[in-house]
């Protein structure tokens, strides 16, 4: 007599672009661009004026956030709980210490808690970044294409076929 054991589903993932808007509803926002990136642990968020402090016995933070990259004179105060902290290696390599917050993301039509560093974006272009670990297990990334769940997708711009040719890319 043989006994099977039933298999587990394969969960259906949705496939999201390099470049994504989200909202951080505990945060107050709304339609917040984001580059999505394999490459990165941990998801972070560009905010300005950062301030530690503690609140009945607690750390908190509190920082200046401005979701429109578009008009940067439109910005929020946001006051959170403070979750932790990270060493984080930058994009230039350099290790820095962050503090680390939870937040609810919403995208693709699901909502979940997601660890979030606090750091100075101000060099990059898109205010979030969005890490493997917020993502793991709930999406497939397709990095040649931009904007896929809002339905404006687009091919993310990559070297043209002049700049192949020189490169020696194409016959």
């Amino acid at each position: 007599m043989t006994s099977k054991t039933p298999r587990k589903a394969k969960a259906v993932m949705t496939i999201i672009g390099a470049v994504e808007t989200a909202d951080l509803p505990d945060l107050g926002i709304r339609n917040l661009p984001m580059r999505v990136d394999t490459g990165a642990t941990t998801s972070s968020l560009h905010v300005e004026n950062l301030e530690e402090f503690k609140r009945g016995g607690k750390n908190w933070v509190s920082f200046d956030l401005h979701p429109d990259i578009h008009n940067v004179d439109l910005g929020v105060r946001i006051t959170t709980r403070v979750k932790g902290r990270k060493k984080v290696k930058s994009s230039t390599a350099e290790l820095e210490h962050r503090i680390v917050i939870d937040t609810t993301l919403r995208l693709a039509g699901q909502e979940w808690i997601i660890k979030l560093t606090l750091t100075n974006r101000a060099e990059m272009t898109y205010p979030m970044l969005l890490g493997r670990e917020a993502m793991q297990g709930r999406f497939l990334v397709n990095p040649s294409q931009e904007h896929l769940l809002s339905g404006k997708k687009k091919p993310r711009q990559g070297p043209t076929s002049t700049t192949r040719k020189s490169a020696g890319l194409t016959p």
